[in-house]
């Protein structure tokens, strides 16, 4: 069987590149793709060229081809059905995987969508697990008023995640036009006149201004979550004003490890199972606002590296 994936070649190119298959044992699984997620911060980065070489090892994901030099396949959130023979056969999974159309696994990679989320939803898994360790990084308890900087996709589940908490009160900075609309028709306050006094702020944006205004708008011993992913980009912030004297901590918050807080008794399998239950309900459809054919997808990255796709939309999928 051939299977066809996408490759960055350069900088600069995209291209689709087809390769057999070869016959795996027993404990593989033949999968064929339905959707798979377009993770745009981190894809645009890998696909520019703009992974720091102290951190390759560190962004490599699982099936992965090439390297951060060129050429690269690359991808982690792919939902699909299982044709091979057995218990499995014609169940929908979800795994980290590059963009394919096609592809062989361990079964030990894989996790069972649960009946009721469709599969376009269920795409969402893998940024669904970066929003909701942010919230556990953060601390975010009922009655809290937070911001969230930056309305696309990691800023948008996050911003979901915190509306569903009994009472938190959740303003959203956004500067596109077409994302402040998708957020007002959310239930979103957007780009209040008073801004200040927060008790948490999230940032997504990726720019130096971003980070600071999270940095200005909360209040005393408040935390500013960053989760933007700069690459080999420079942040400029300014720490002379209330920073030092109101105790402000900025916390790093990624994906990788379960929060120390919860890791005694968490662990990835238990994460995972709450993202499902999260994606269960249906008002996370409305955060995949475009599908990209797969024969596509390379005129998709190239118009990602300068930006030109970003401008009306909020989440993009694959569809195989």
């Amino acid at each position: 069987m051939v299977a066809t994936s996408l490759w960055h070649i350069s900088k600069t190119t995209s291209n689709l590149q087809t390769a057999s298959l070869d016959k795996l044992g027993k404990d593989y699984l033949l999968i064929k793709s339905w959707y798979s997620l377009i993770s745009t911060g981190t894809e645009r980065l890998v696909a520019s060229g703009k992974v720091p070489s102290s951190m390759h090892e560190s962004m490599a994901v699982p099936n992965m081809g090439g390297s951060f030099e060129f050429p690269i396949k690359y991808g982690y959130s792919l939902v699909g059905e299982v044709l091979s023979k057995g218990d499995l056969e014609g169940q929908l999974v979800h795994l980290l995987h590059p963009h394919q159309d096609v592809l062989q696994v361990d079964k030990e990679s894989i996790s069972i969508v649960p009946k009721g989320i469709p599969a376009k939803r269920a795409a969402l898994a893998s940024n669904m697990e970066t929003a909701l360790n942010a919230v556990w990084d953060s601390g975010v308890s009922v009655g809290d008023k937070v911001v969230v900087c930056g309305f696309g996709m990691i800023g948008g589940l996050i911003a979901r995640l915190l509306f569903l908490m009994p009472a938190v009160e959740v303003v959203i900075l956004e500067k596109n036009t077409y994302r402040i609309q998708q957020a007002k028709e959310m239930g979103f306050l957007v780009n209040p006149r008073d801004l200040e006094d927060f008790d948490y702020s999230f940032h997504t944006s990726g720019s130096s201004d971003g980070l600071q205004t999270c940095i200005e708008a909360v209040g005393m011993e408040s935390k500013i979550i960053e989760l933007s992913w700069y690459g080999t980009k420079s942040v400029e912030i300014r720490l002379g004003t209330s920073f030092h004297q109101q105790r402000k901590q900025i916390i790093s918050s990624q994906v990788g490890q379960v929060p120390s807080a919860k890791s005694a008794r968490w662990d990835y399998t238990r994460r995972k199972a709450v993202v499902w239950e999260l994606l269960k309900n249906p008002v996370f459809d409305a955060h995949i606002t475009d599908e990209v054919a797969f024969e596509d997808s390379p005129l998709f990255f190239e118009q990602l590296r300068s930006d030109k796709v970003l401008d009306k939309g909020l989440g993009w999928v694959i569809k195989y």
